[in-house]
């Protein structure tokens, strides 16, 4: 944003997946940029992916861990605690700027309510866009959508 070419009042972010995590981080960190538009952030809520019992895909490594090095689950909340450094669930509270966020009710790999997460913490203006028949996949229509509401900066 220092740089002489970039207007630090235009500044959005958008992502899918890690990218949208990576959005979501983004944002959260930096408080300029004024419009960001996540699809099916990834990395949030750790512990429901775990009560769901869907670690396994992108959320693999939980088993791993837990089946390596703590197979008794001995340690489990303070793993799940410092996990929650780096969840965008608990970052998504110091978003600035407006929020486009897209969901698929049918997400398997970051289910959706893990994304509400994120999204019910943040208190900036905000709105979802929730896809009912979708996956962790291409939404039609989505990315005009961000277009559109980048095209707004």
């Amino acid at each position: 944003m220092d740089m002489p070419e970039i207007d630090r009042n235009r500044v959005g972010s958008t992502g899918v997946s890690q990218g949208g995590g990576l959005t979501i981080a983004c944002a959260a960190l930096e408080p300029n940029i004024k419009r960001l538009a996540p699809l099916y952030p990834f990395l949030s809520d750790y512990k429901r992916v775990w009560e769901l019992d869907l670690a396994e895909n992108a959320y693999e490594e939980l088993r791993t861990y837990f089946r390596l090095f703590d197979p008794m689950h001995l340690k489990e909340e303070d793993i799940f605690t410092k996990l929650g450094y780096i969840d965008i669930k608990n970052l998504a509270k110091w978003i600035k700027g407006e929020v486009l966020m897209g969901v698929g009710l049918m997400d398997t790999i970051c289910p959706p309510s893990t994304q509400f997460a994120a999204y019910n913490r943040i208190k900036s203006k905000k709105n979802m866009l929730m896809y009912p028949d979708y996956e962790h996949e291409i939404i039609p229509g989505f990315q005009d959508r961000v277009f559109e509401f980048l095209s707004g900066l």
